[in-house]
């Protein structure tokens, strides 16, 4: 049993049914959740429940990692996005904003090689290390173990967030989607 009931709902089943994946569908942002993105589609029928037909899942939303949707949109924003499926329990369009733009990684993992030096910036702390900025929208790792110098317990104890950092493209790959990065191998006289 479905939580919307097409019976009680038969304009907005009949609007769903007639969607087909890779369709765009352009709408207003109606709200923003913890979990995700309500729209208002454009010329979708009003749901029952929900501020808006459209849902856009967190990953959906930017190839960027973020901290918050309202980091990508903001409620009464226009968009277009990708319709990716009919979801018949919520009885709404799943979609992906991120889909609307090329994917950065591919063309960052085509454009590097392992050993070649980046300047990055720290964007994020973690207890094993730090992920860097390499290009824009793409992020890699370096391991506590990779930090030149003297070992560190704590990435605190090297970088802020917002530092610059010189680093080494260890990995770039591509069915994970990860970019491994060394400090500790980049050439002393470019550190």
């Amino acid at each position: 049993m479905s939580a919307i009931n097409p019976a009680d709902n038969p304009e907005l089943w009949a609007f769903l049914e007639l969607l087909e994946p890779g369709q765009a569908l352009a709408g207003t942002v109606a709200a923003i959740r913890p979990f995700g993105v309500f729209v208002a589609l454009d010329d979708g029928p009003v749901h029952p429940l929900y501020p808006g037909v459209g849902f856009i899942g967190i990953p959906e939303l930017a190839w960027r990692r973020f901290e918050d949707a309202s980091d990508v949109v903001e409620v009464g924003q226009r968009v277009v996005c990708e319709f990716l499926q009919f979801d018949t329990w919520n009885g709404e369009a799943r979609l992906s904003l991120r889909a609307m733009e090329p994917d950065p990684f591919p063309v960052f993992a085509d454009g590097v090689t392992a050993g070649q030096v980046i300047d990055g910036k720290v964007t994020k702390l973690v207890p094993f290390g730090v992920f860097v900025e390499v290009a824009e929208g793409i992020e890699g790792l370096v391991h506590l173990r990779e930090f030149a110098g003297e070992p560190v317990e704590s990435p605190e104890d090297r970088v802020q967030v917002g530092d610059r950092m010189k680093v080494v493209v260890t990995e770039a790959d591509r069915v994970r989607r990860r970019v491994s990065l060394s400090q500790r191998q980049v050439p002393a006289d470019l550190r």
